[in-house]
């Protein structure tokens, strides 16, 4: 599908990412997950964003209760602390923070008890779930987030590689109105191939909204920097499908 791109002009970065502006998922506040370890690694791993051509990052830590119990409040502290650092290194890149919710007990009682939760964009709050087995009890939990106002994003829906026997649970959410975010690297092939042809599947059925980096390590940002991914992307942008821009 994807390889007469191998034959295409050499495209630079800044060329798609620059086009692209805004990157929504990444993991880049030190020291909350299993992204960014310290703060250097942070600003280092920001300033390769900015390299690629982005001039919006909004980061987004994982809210998983079994591993990585973190509040609003928190992130929200931690990014005060990388924000001021980033302008002390006159890293000149705009920094936001929401957070990628794993679909759980704690985000139902999140919502039960009506605390705010961290927004991308607007009204949009990224979520995520299993990667190992199809979830039960989702939808409720995606229901009472719109009930509250909120616009579910699902975060990178091709890698969930069982629901390759299970296509039909992604039209289910799409018709109860989740909206779907691709990782790039996803189109290098680097989750692999299921991983892959699942990402084709999807943008067949012009399903995904956002483009999102999903960056958590230096070595993201090298895959980032292939040239048969910015063709991809670059083709991919040139649709006028995804919102990045308007974030």
């Amino acid at each position: 599908m994807l390889s007469i791109f191998s034959k295409s002009k050499k495209v630079e970065a800044a060329e798609v990412y620059g086009l692209l502006k805004t990157d929504m998922h990444s993991h880049l506040i030190p020291g909350v997950d299993d992204g960014s370890p310290d703060l250097a690694s942070s600003l280092k791993l920001i300033r390769g964003l900015h390299e690629l051509g982005y001039t919006k990052l909004i980061t987004t830590p994982h809210i998983m209760w079994d591993i990585y119990k973190n509040s609003a409040e928190k992130i929200l502290g931690k990014l005060d602390i990388l924000r001021e650092a980033v302008q002390q290194e006159g890293i000149p890149v705009e920094i936001q923070s929401g957070a990628e919710y794993f679909l759980d007990d704690h985000v139902a009682e999140l919502l039960s008890t009506n605390q705010p939760l961290l927004k991308i964009s607007g009204n949009m709050v990224l979520t995520e779930f299993s990667m190992a087995y199809q979830p039960h009890g989702i939808k409720e939990i995606i229901f009472d987030m719109q009930m509250q106002g909120y616009q579910p994003v699902i975060a990178h829906p091709e890698r969930y590689s069982y629901l390759i026997q299970n296509k039909g649970f992604y039209d289910e959410l799409k018709d109860i109105g989740c909206l779907f975010q691709l990782n790039i690297l996803s189109l290098g092939g680097g989750y692999g191939k299921t991983v892959l042809e699942l990402a084709q599947y999807l943008l067949k059925k012009d399903f995904y909204d956002l483009l999102g980096t999903d960056l958590h390590h230096s070595g993201h940002l090298e895959a980032l920097r292939q040239q048969s991914l910015l063709q991809q992307v670059k083709k991919l942008l040139e649709s006028g499908r995804f919102r990045n821009g308007g974030l």
